[in-house]
């Protein structure tokens, strides 16, 4: 019987230029982190996962998970997940250890589709591996930037994109405007709010989004105020989508349960894995929800997702980086192939990908606990990067 016999984490960070970056509320990003997670069985094989959340924390985690992983069987999938979960409850209900033991459980899946010679959307039974894809990026710069950047996707296959919003009235309604121009009528427009937005704000501000045809809202609200995105969805027609800062089943079901979202965004790489990533896109389903996971680390993410939403009837499509991200562009030894809005899977086996040794070894991090201070878009280091501007001011 094949059984694991490793499991080694893979720390990833890389600078960006100071002349082609881009800026979050807590402005410049100075680089982007990722942890994957690596697991090897006893006759060679190897799978790949990636764990998107502070890569100190991912590795604490999975140095007391491991003795937990090795000597099981990979196909045992649902079993794997329950025991990790069990393990780690005291610690990690929520937050880093739940996306650490999702790297594990993609790494699982892919050593499980190696093993049978099937594709994971196959495994889960889905029927096709064509997969739709958006282009994500479009932050605050301006709105002839943003309207370029929507050209420019549209240019390398894409038929829908995310904008950011949040930064101020006269910009965010210019940009949403301009982004629309850019991409025509016919193509679809996601707006992200970035919980830059009170309530009031919100809801003022989603007419702007139903003249414009947005296809859907995310985030405008902080992702704990369930009765405030209830509110909001009860005066808008703009469909709702939230998840990307939720972890695990139990905790979608609040979102779920209280009718608060339309779209469901759990993330492979954050919320558990391909295993919870499944069973929360089912439970939407049976609330008549749709399911588009968040995806913003890397490029094994981005596949791991793809899965789930190739084999989840209501899954709609996944996120690609479109920010100049090495981890997107150059781990799979290329950037991933985007035609008229679709990423192709393949029939390879497990998750279809082979990552590029060369550029892991060129963007390892050698110590997880040791990263030098900047803002690295989701996780910020050093007090003195962080100058969040705070609540949205949106009518100033």
């Amino acid at each position: 019987m094949t059984v694991i016999e490793r499991v080694e984490c893979v720390h990833l960070r890389f600078e960006m230029p100071m002349d082609r970056t881009f800026s979050t509320p807590g402005g410049p990003v100075h680089g982007r982190l990722t942890t994957l997670i690596r697991l090897t069985t006893d006759d060679g094989l190897t799978g790949i996962g990636s764990a998107y959340a502070h890569p100190a924390l991912v590795q604490a985690t999975v140095d007391h998970l491991r003795p937990f992983v090795i000597g099981y069987d990979p196909r045992e999938t649902e079993r794997h997940w329950n025991r990790l979960h069990g393990i780690s409850r005291w610690y990690g209900r929520k937050g880093a250890a739940v996306s650490a033991i999702g790297g594990i459980d993609q790494a699982i899946w892919d050593l499980h589709g190696k093993m049978v010679g099937k594709p994971v959307w196959a495994l889960l039974g889905g029927t096709s591996s064509l997969v739709p894809a958006y282009a994500s990026g479009m932050l605050y710069s301006s709105p002839d930037a943003v309207a370029e950047g929507a050209r420019a996707a549209v240019a390398r296959g894409f038929t829908r994109v995310k904008m950011r919003v949040g930064w101020n009235w006269d910009y965010d309604i210019s940009a949403v405007r301009a982004a629309r121009s850019a991409i025509g009528p016919d193509r679809d427009l996601m707006v992200d709010g970035t919980w830059r937005f009170d309530l009031s704000s919100a809801i003022e501000f989603a007419e702007v989004l139903e003249e414009n045809n947005v296809f859907w809202f995310e985030e405008p609200l902080s992702s704990d105020d369930f009765d405030e995105f209830v509110t909001l969805r009860n005066a808008t027609s703009v469909p709702l989508a939230c998840g990307e800062n939720e972890f695990a089943i139990h905790g979608f079901r609040e979102w779920i349960r209280t009718g608060a979202i339309d779209i469901v965004q759990a993330d492979a790489s954050r919320a558990g894995g391909i295993t919870e990533v499944v069973k929360i896109a089912r439970e939407a389903a049976a609330a008549g929800l749709r399911f588009a996971p968040h995806s913003w680390c890397d490029a094994v993410a981005v596949v791991a997702n793809a899965h789930a939403v190739a084999a989840s009837p209501n899954g709609i499509t996944v996120e690609i980086d479109q920010t100049g991200n090495r981890f997107i562009e150059e781990l799979l030894g290329g950037p991933l192939k985007v035609v008229d809005g679709l990423i192709d899977l393949g029939d390879g086996p497990g998750l279809g990908i082979d990552v590029d040794e060369s550029a892991l070894e060129d963007m390892r991090l050698p110590d997880p606990f040791a990263i030098p201070d900047g803002n690295y878009c989701d996780v910020t280091y050093g007090r003195g990067q962080m100058r969040y501007i705070g609540d949205y001011v949106g009518r100033t």
